[in-house]
């Protein structure tokens, strides 16, 4: 008898048959479409019809590579290059994997940044601080400086780089200068006065708040929408901002938000042999405005370790002001307005960093720019804070082993234990974006770059400019121009000098100086632990 199951198996494999050879067809042409594009864009690019993205960013002429796909430091076809430059030795490139973000080192889409800022400082610093300090803010979204140089900054190796940089307005300190200052509208005022005819500290208090009075009218003029005065040892930090960008973090800031205050985070060290600040120093010591007061009072002598106060130096901030009418400065630290007072308002996360007695090397380059004698009684002429008191009378009296043994009892954290502890406590804080930014610029050959562009040549006028400038001294201001003195007669500084009109006297706040942060008292034991 004939199996009805073999008769109908012919029926069942054919259709089974037509469905493989289809599925294999369709297999076949997914596989070759992607191939044929890939090809084709391969095609097109080696013939010049797309732009290669490795070189589309570079320099004109250069032949740099894209960030990341430079030779391995283990190859021996690395060619090494070496920086002329002694201010500069440690700014060229390393053997490490390039920064991603810039190849071009000047940044021209800075100028269609909005808003618009700029930060103004008043410096004597080298290449070696400022240009990381310079192109750390270019990274988080400023597009404009106005440098206030004299000293090592307003020499001609250093001030040629400084101006080659696109941006970037130096202003020297020349008789010229300080001749049209001492004729500007604060030096005639009162609320600076009490900071007036005082050395050292005082003197450059004076000069930073006179520098930003200038400040503002360039800004205003180059149509700038923010102003920040920032020391040269500083750095912003846009904590709490999308993409890390101070630009973003301003133009979330309401309309009628006049200034922006920046707490600051203090520079806690872990060794006495830093070079480099910005890029080997990680730890911080958190400001009073982002610790609970509980926290902040508890482990208040477990943080200042036998120092006069929680912070090494000032813990009042900067501040960022809109640019607008009868804007003026108020001391280093704080803007005003003749009309008004300001909206202020005070960032929960964002602050200012500020890498203080950093290097062993800060505690005798304090004393070697003030002309104080090492006592008490006389160092309060110079400073205004107690521990640059103290440091300047060790640096003054003290061999260099008791200064380093002074600097690690006072400065450098050197107990474990207590660092793990206020870490956890949220007292110290590690912050590593801008270590991870600068030290990626460096990388890439940002500062190198700058260096090698800068014009090999100065004009003659430029060049006794900066000469005339760099032979300023401390005391020049008072030296050049006597009618700065006010005679010490029963006429008081108040009266000499040209009050504010009476609408506007119920705004004459005096100029905020450097502050330390709260202390504790007897009331506050309490929450010790």
């Amino acid at each position: 008898m004939t199996n009805p199951y073999h008769l109908h198996a012919p029926l069942r494999s054919a259709p089974q048959s037509s469905s493989q050879t289809f599925t294999a067809k369709l297999l076949l042409l997914l596989t070759l479409l992607p191939l044929s594009l890939a090809a084709l864009a391969f095609i097109l690019q080696w013939r010049g019809g797309i732009p290669d993205p490795t070189t589309r960013w570079s320099p004109p002429g250069s032949n740099h590579l894209f960030p990341g796909m430079e030779a391995s430091p283990l190859s021996s076809a690395v060619v090494r290059s070496s920086s002329s430059s002694s201010d500069c030795v440690n700014l060229g490139r390393s053997n490490s994997p390039s920064f991603p973000y810039y190849q071009n080192w000047k940044f021209d889409s800075a100028a269609d940044l909005k808003p618009k800022i700029v930060i103004t400082t008043s410096t004597s610093a080298g290449l070696d601080q400022i240009l990381p300090w310079m192109f750390y803010h270019k990274v988080i979204g400023v597009s404009t400086f106005f440098l206030f140089v004299e000293g090592k900054a307003a020499s001609p190796e250093v001030s040629k780089v400084l101006e080659s940089i696109p941006g970037v307005k130096l202003i020297y300190r020349t008789k010229e200068l300080e001749e049209q200052q001492a004729r500007s509208r604060i030096w005639n005022e009162t609320w600076l006065s009490s900071f007036f005819y005082k050395p050292c500290n005082y003197e450059l208090f004076v000069k930073q708040s006179l520098n930003m009075e200038m400040a503002i009218v360039m800004a205003r003029d180059a149509g700038m929408d923010w102003i920040i005065h920032l020391d040269t040892d500083e750095l912003l930090h846009p904590a709490g901002a999308k993409e890390y960008s101070l630009r973003q973090l301003l133009l979330d800031v309401p309309g009628n938000v006049d200034m922006v205050i920046f707490s600051n985070y203090e520079s806690s060290v872990e060794r006495d042999d830093i070079k480099e600040p910005f890029t080997e120093v990680s730890m911080f010591k958190k400001n009073y405005d982002h610790v609970p007061k509980d926290t902040y009072f508890g482990m208040y002598k477990e943080s200042t370790r036998g120092n006069p106060n929680y912070f090494l130096t000032y813990g009042n901030g900067k501040s960022a002001a809109r640019i607008q009418d009868h804007l003026r400065p108020n001391g280093a630290h704080r803007w005003h307005n003749y009309m008004k007072t300001p909206n202020e308002i005070k960032l929960e996360e964002a602050a200012v960093l500020h890498y203080t007695y950093a290097k062993f090397s800060d505690l005798t380059s304090r004393r070697d720019r003030c002309g104080c004698k090492p006592t008490r009684e006389d160092v309060k002429r110079c400073f205004m804070l107690e521990f640059d008191r103290a440091a300047f009378i060790i640096a003054s009296t003290a061999t260099e082993e008791e200064m380093l043994k002074w600097y690690h009892e006072h400065i450098v954290w050197d107990d474990k234990d207590i660092r793990i502890k206020l870490l956890r406590k949220g007292i110290l804080t590690r912050i590593y974006a801008p270590m991870a930014i600068i030290q990626g610029l460096k990388e890439s050959g940002v500062f190198s770059s700058v260096i090698a562009s800068a014009s090999t040549t100065l004009s003659k006028e430029k060049f006794l400019a900066t000469i005339d400038s760099s032979n300023s001294s401390r005391a020049t201001a008072s030296i050049s121009h006597p009618s700065r003195k006010i005679s010490r007669s029963s006429e008081s500084m108040a009266t000499a000098r040209k009050t504010l009109d009476v609408e506007v006297a119920e705004f004459q706040e005096l100029a905020v100086p450097p502050l330390s942060p709260p202390v504790m008292d007897d009331n506050q034991l309490s929450f010790e632990v």
